[in-house]
């Protein structure tokens, strides 16, 4: 085929806006390490939905093209590109990719830790109006960089799971590293977006003797329970009512772990309060504004370990993948979906999630 020389994008050029439809020129040389792609499926983040409503916003960011979880089909590559397990990437390979590291960093020489990476690029925050344009998921062809981490994916997992696997997937088991084994644990999921509901999931599969998911509204806690949750919480109760409930579900005692995938304000004093002596608390979903003050008399008092889990990285986004190769029959993934769409309906997808009516919107941009 052709090469392309520019490609459609659905581009944000103002907070809670629609996004504006637009043709972005692509690069005329690939560069070594580099790949255009046709990009066949974007599942949509909160996070795009943060940065959409303007929830997540700094200066100089717009215009830019929304999506970080995606796939794709290889259409042209630079000399020597290879995914992260060195196998080439060949014009006609299914491939996803994420953010790109710099390898040079003290995050990445001495820590060894990609997501802490100074340098760390995500596609979704490249200027849409400055080269290389196109780099995320709302586009129909999208430039992978040359450092960003490419993974070949198997034909067993489906476009949309292995979308999820470059995000959300990602960041979900990312932060079940830091807890250990789950076995016989009373575990609180905090959140029923895409990220709590497959918390749920995992934390269910790894054995944990009780899960009890926090969330809105009704819908989203009647689909925690088909992935696992042994009980749900509405968060219309408020934190008072939140608290004394998951006390009473784990007769008085707490919960042995409390995983924050929400984000909001309250959710760390409502994690102190609902956690067990010497009970674990992992914080994943604040990005928003700044939320209450935990109140660390009862972190002492229940010598409880708080430990931070950010994003996740290539080895993560791998582990996804196989995840969902294993577990791929255990629970109604594709309830998780919407019905694709094309680039001209993104906008009111990015709309419906914004309003809690769709968990995971889909975006395919081969549609019309």
């Amino acid at each position: 085929m052709t090469v392309p020389t520019s490609t459609r994008a659905a581009v944000l050029t103002e907070h809670s806006a629609p996004l504006t439809l637009t043709e972005l020129p692509l690069p005329t040389e690939i560069e070594p390490g580099a790949a255009l792609v046709h990009v066949s499926c974007a599942t949509l983040c909160g996070t795009d939905v943060e940065i959409w409503s303007g929830k997540m916003s700094f200066p100089g960011m717009l215009p830019m093209v929304l999506g970080h979880e995606m796939v794709g089909e290889v259409v042209a590559v630079g000399a020597g590109t290879k995914d992260a397990l060195g196998r080439d990437v060949e014009v006609g390979a299914r491939i996803g990719w994420s953010e790109s590291t710099c390898g040079e960093c003290f995050g990445c020489v001495v820590l060894r830790e990609p997501v802490a990476c100074s340098r760390r690029g995500y596609g979704f925050l490249q200027r849409s109006d400055v080269p290389p344009y196109a780099t995320a998921g709302l586009c129909e062809y999208a430039y992978v960089v040359p450092r960003a981490a490419k993974l070949l994916l198997p034909e067993t997992v489906p476009s949309t799971w292995a979308a999820m696997a470059g995000c959300a997937a990602k960041t979900v088991l990312r932060a079940f590293t830091y807890v250990g084994g789950l076995t016989g644990k009373r575990v609180v999921v905090q959140g029923s977006g895409a990220l709590g509901i497959f918390a749920t999931a995992v934390a269910h599969i790894s054995g944990a003797a009780q899960v009890i998911t926090v969330g809105a509204p009704e819908s989203r806690l009647t689909l925690a329970g088909d992935f696992g949750a042994d009980a749900t919480v509405d968060i219309a109760a408020g934190s008072e009512g939140i608290i004394e409930k998951v006390q009473e579900l784990t007769g008085g005692r707490g919960a042995d772990l409390v995983m924050d995938f929400a984000g909001a304000p309250s959710v760390g004093p409502e994690a102190v309060a609902m956690a067990a002596q010497r009970g674990q608390v992992v914080i994943v979903g604040s990005t928003g504004p700044v939320g209450a003050p935990l109140p660390l008399g009862m972190v002492m008092g229940k010598e409880l370990t708080i430990s931070g889990s950010l994003n996740g990285d290539i080895s993560d986004y791998h582990r996804a993948i196989e995840f969902f190769g294993a577990f791929g029959g255990r629970f109604p993934w594709d309830r998780l979906f919407g019905e694709p769409v094309g680039l001209s309906a993104a906008s009111e997808r990015i709309e419906a999630m914004h309003r809690l009516d769709e968990v995971k919107a889909v975006i395919d941009p081969r549609l019309p």
